[in-house]
């Protein structure tokens, strides 16, 4: 493909084909019980068969189609080993790559956006992208300080293609449900599409990454690229080196793979509590693990998390809402009444709805089961276990489930979790929760438990 394709009617028909393809595939499964398969059987075909068409689509599509794919792929670890297994690499394709746009399309949107002596900004520019996106392109280069840097450039045409894609997904979402088991994908759709906007302002990515890169400057566990220069539809950041989670997940050590879950929890958790911002993109091609050079990365407890794309953050002043930690610490101490009142108070149960506070319990225990141990080894096998206890219309908690409400301000910070926690699935990473609970999360620990000596220097000193 040589550039985005962009025509409405264009990619709304290869949209469009894809529930014909459902239909047509049905009818395929059909036909072959009557020729004596089992449905069981049958029925993996179609649902392998289905996903390898539909990310095929969605990657050669990019813009709002592939954004959603990615937003599929960390998901992935709830998928049956043998419908997950044949089209993983297609995932890990639409996490860090697609078709690049053209040379001349790329040198047109930089004179138009930093004038027609662009080249005078760079030492060095390569041509052929290291990175392709949802809505945008990566160019390594070299600034004209000498520092290597990367060129976001986007796409023409992306908001549209944005727009038009997650609004023709949100037509058939009923018939991609099945895809990933306990997951409804029509929110998850509308949320994409309410982020477009924020997505298209690089000027808006630009002030989040400053920020973020300013807080965890020198930080020995993250690593957020400076801010070199923005202007409309360009984003120039520090080049960083390092491994893409991906290649973790592929074939990463156990020592890389635990590494970087524990950084990957501590950035989910500290990065609203040191900046008042939820890094909102967190799929594998969003992040690096990026050895110590001193050592050669001899050392894994050296490695650091780099952190790319702040295209779609979640603001939070006061960082991740202490609901959230009061409640995840009554419910580890099996406090129902109080959850379930809390759950009330913030939306999550309707006034119209009234359930009984151990069901309610009993319903959260198996999820919230990694902020209990001391640490606890992330896995395929667990995220099926709850996909399927959760997505199984026949399960007591599926039925409780659907009468359970998700408030507006905490929808992203819900899909952010989720995704975290299939990311370190497909890591298969031990990870000490807990810990980086205790540190980060506001109200999971109990007041009274702080002394002067949990608080820094400046705190001490500040109520003495």
């Amino acid at each position: 493909m040589s550039d985005l394709p962009r025509k409405a009617v264009t990619r709304t028909a290869k949209l469009a084909a894809l529930p014909l393809g459902f239909a047509g595939r049905s009818a395929w499964g059909l036909g072959k019980r009557i020729g004596g398969k089992s449905a069981e059987l049958v029925g993996k075909e179609l649902q392998q068969r289905t996903a390898e068409q539909l990310f095929k689509v969605l990657g050669e599509l990019k813009g709002g189609a592939m954004k959603f794919g990615q937003a599929l792929s960390v998901f992935e670890s709830a998928l049956p080993e043998e419908i997950a297994g044949p089209y993983r690499a297609a995932l890990t394709k639409l996490q860090e790559a697609a078709p690049p746009m053209p040379t001349r399309t790329v040198h047109q949107v930089l004179a138009e956006r930093l004038g027609e002596d662009w080249r005078e900004f760079f030492e060095e520019f390569e041509d052929k992208p290291s990175a392709a996106a949802s809505i945008g392109q990566v160019h390594r280069a070299v600034w004209h300080d000498g520092r290597p840097v990367a060129v976001k450039v986007q796409y023409p045409g992306a908001g549209e293609a944005l727009l038009s894609d997650l609004n023709q997904l949100s037509r058939f979402a009923r018939l991609l449900g099945p895809l990933i088991p306990g997951l409804d994908i029509k929110p998850l759709i509308a949320e994409l599409r309410d982020r477009v906007s924020e997505e298209l302002d690089y000027g808006l990515e630009a002030a989040a990454q400053r920020t973020t890169a300013e807080e965890f400057a020198g930080d020995p566990d993250v690593l957020v690229p400076q801010v070199v220069h923005q202007a409309e539809q360009i984003l120039v950041t520090e080049w960083m080196e390092g491994i893409p989670l991906s290649e973790v997940i592929a074939e990463g050590t156990e020592e890389q793979r635990d590494r970087a879950g524990q950084l990957l929890t501590r950035f989910l958790f500290s990065g609203p509590a040191r900046t008042g911002l939820l890094h909102a993109d967190p799929h594998p091609g969003n992040f690096r693990l990026v050895p110590d050079e001193a050592n050669d990365g001899s050392d894994s407890d050296t490695w650091r998390l780099g952190v790319l794309d702040f295209g779609t953050v979640d603001r939070l002043p006061g960082g991740l809402p202490e609901t959230i930690g009061l409640a995840l610490r009554m419910a580890l101490e099996g406090e129902a009444d109080e959850v379930y009142g809390m759950l009330c108070e913030e939306g999550f149960v309707k006034e119209s709805i009234d359930l009984e506070p151990d069901a309610v319990l009993d319903y959260l225990l198996p999820i919230i089961e990694p902020a209990l141990a001391d640490e606890f080894t992330f896995t395929r096998g667990w995220m099926r276990s709850q996909a399927a206890r959760i997505g199984d219309p026949r399960s007591p908690a599926y039925q409780l489930g659907k009468q359970l409400n998700l408030p507006p301000a905490y929808l992203l910070i819900h899909r952010v979790t989720l995704s975290t926690i299939g990311v370190l699935c497909q890591l298969g990473a031990t990870v000490r929760m807990r810990d980086e609970l205790e540190e980060w999360l506001p109200g999971f620990v109990p007041e009274e438990e702080y002394t002067p000596e949990d608080e820094g220097p400046q705190e001490a000193a500040a109520e003495a």
